[in-house]
Formats: structure tokens, C-alpha cells, sequence
């Protein structure tokens, strides 16, 4: 999602494209925001909502839970994936569809066949929960319990240098990796409070309406940021900081060709914001572990959505 700087000064959005358009340019709402009373910076950039019906289709929904086999418990913490622990009635959070047909089993999401341990996609302490317009964090304030700062080199401050310990882990041999191969990569922006989310989406909101709003900024409960697993990077010159050409960076070029064997996956990729409701961000970074990451990148699977057999979030219902 979009940067909030460390001064508090929004940066520009890249031009995503969606059927010709261009994403509204990001300067001229940073130049409101001063304005209007040094708001926090946005944390999500939305595209045009004209650029992208609210109707588009999406992927056959599949279960929203995924429960972990037994067997697969031992192998998970070698590999140093978090677990998720079991609801107390596992009933209510466990999907139980129907006897399938052979028609929906034809239809079961990619990640069914994923190796490896299986996770909530609703539960905000799992590394495989998805937070889109479709789908709130529940709860809505929810705050990461073990939230720390990564030693890596950082470009941000306060809040936004922190991430759960699972993704700083993971983030800190990552960056390491790319440093023993000469590419520095920094920290621009990790953690976002629902606090810091609310007073954004608030003032847009009080400013220029609700619909202007959302083409602007997330709604406060729906930013991935707030979950602790995702995080954008920097490079280390500095250079094309949350614009397009970010994409051409060695950081960003390392990290989209690395960047799952740590278990990351770049969370919003070109030309697939009619599923995933974001212009590309190729900074954006999600953590869901070594295993689901790599699936994804072996089998050319673009977005979480469709790795997880839900339907397309291109706009707020």
C-alpha cells in the first residue's frame, strides 16, 4: 500500500493503468492533505473506481479457512513457519461445504494442493490472512501482540519500522541475502495502526465525500499494513522512491525474483488491480510463509485472491 513518510508527507502515486486511465496523481493529494491540517500520510492507493467496475468477476470463492493437518506440524516448525493456533470450536471457523460435485472439486482453489502447513485466511495472526475491500480485519482494531523493530537498515521511524516478529525475521535474513548480493534494500514503511488509518480516511472523507474518499485512501480496518505481515521496501539509493520506475530499482528487481524464498510475495502486481482493488506496487511486500510463496511463484499465481480460490475485490461493496 501506499508509503506514509516518516514526515508525514504522502508520496506519489505510480501511474497505474486500468482500461487507458492513469491513477490520479498522488502529489496533488499529498498537497491537500497539508493543506487541510498535516494529516497522517495514506496507506493504501486505490484506483479509479470507473477504471474499475465493482462488478468485475472474480475467481470461483473457495473455503475461507484451511486448517493445518497434524501431520504437518513437525515440519512446519523446522522450517520456522508460523503456526496458528487452534480455534477453541474449531466448527466456527472451518469451512464445511457440501459433498462436492465433480464439477466443484474440478474448481478447488490452488492453494488446496499447497505444501506444507495450511492457515486461516480470516484470522489476523495468520501468515495466510487476507485483507482486501471484500474482506475487513476482524477484529477491526486489531493489533499485532508481538510487534518489534527489524535490524535492517530503515527509511521510516516510529510505527512504521515495526512488523510482527515473524515478518521481521523473515525480513532481516531477506535483506541480508540481498546485501551479500550487493543490492541494499531498506524499510519505508511496515506497521499502520487503525488509530493512524481512522484520521486519514476520516479527513478525506470530511473533505471531499465518501467516493472521493475511497479512490484516495483505505478504510480504517481494511489496510494490510495494520496486520504486521506486509511492509514496503526502499532502495538503498533512495532513487524512485513509490513511483514507477521503483520497479526498474535493484532492490525492487532483486526482491521480485527472491523475494518468495523468504516468504514474501509482492502482494499488488501490474495488471491486476481488477482482483486485487490496488495499482501495482511493486515495493509492497507480503509475508505467507517459504513454502505457499514459493508455490505461488512456481505456478505463476499473480495475487492472493486467486491463490486462495476468493473472489475479485476491486472496490468496497
Amino acid at each position: 500500500m501506499c508509503y506514509d513518510g516518516a514526515d508525514g508527507t504522502p508520496e506519489e502515486q505510480p501511474a497505474g493503468r486500468s482500461g487507458g486511465r492513469e491513477a490520479p496523481s498522488r502529489r496533488a493529494f499529498g498537497r491537500f492533505l497539508v493543506a487541510g491540517g498535516g494529516l497522517a500520510a495514506l496507506s493504501a492507493c486505490t484506483p479509479d473506481q470507473a477504471a474499475v467496475p465493482s462488478g468485475t468477476p472474480g475467481p470461483t470463492p473457495g473455503p475461507d479457512t484451511f486448517t493445518r493437518p497434524a501431520a504437518a506440524s513437525a515440519s512446519s516448525s523446522a522450517a520456522g513457519t508460523p503456526s496458528t493456533p487452534a480455534p477453541a470450536n474449531p466448527s466456527s471457523a472451518v469451512a464445511t461445504p457440501a459433498a462436492p460435485s465433480a464439477a466443484a472439486a474440478s474448481a478447488s482453489p490452488p492453494s488446496a494442493a499447497a505444501p506444507g502447513p495450511k492457515h486461516s485466511l480470516s484470522d489476523p495472526t495468520s501468515p495466510w490472512v487476507v485483507v482486501n475491500k471484500h474482506r475487513p480485519l476482524s477484529p477491526a482494531t486489531f493489533v499485532p501482540p508481538d510487534l518489534v523493530r527489524p535490524a535492517v537498515r530503515l527509511a521510516t521511524s516510529g510505527e512504521a519500522s515495526l512488523l510482527n516478529s515473524t515478518t521481521a525475521a523473515a525480513a532481516e535474513r531477506m535483506f541480508a541475502a540481498a546485501a551479500a548480493a550487493g543490492v541494499i534494500i531498506t524499510l519505508a514503511s511496515g506497521y499502520r495502526s487503525f488509530a493512524t488509518q481512522k484520521v486519514t480516511y476520516s479527513g478525506w472523507v470530511r473533505a471531499q465525500g465518501q467516493a472521493a474518499a475511497d479512490t484516495a485512501s483505505a478504510r480504517p480496518g481494511f489496510s494490510e499494513h495494520q496486520t504486521g505481515w506486509a511492509f514496503d521496501i526502499g532502495d538503498g539509493s533512495g532513487a524512485d522512491a513509490f513511483q514507477p520506475n521503483f520497479r526498474s530499482r535493484p532492490a525492487a528487481v532483486w526482491a521480485a525474483a527472491q523475494a518468495h524464498r523468504f516468504g514474501f510475495v509482492v502482494r499488488y502486481p501490474w495488471t491486476f488491480q481488477e482482483i486485487t482493488g490496488y495499482f501495482y506496487e511493486p515495493w509492497h511486500l507480503r509475508y505467507i510463509g517459504i513454502e505457499a510463496a514459493t508455490d505461488m511463484k512456481s505456478r505463476s499465481i499473480a495475487t492472493l485472491e486467486q491463490y486462495f480460490g476468493l473472489e475479485a475485490a476491486p472496490g468496497y461493496r
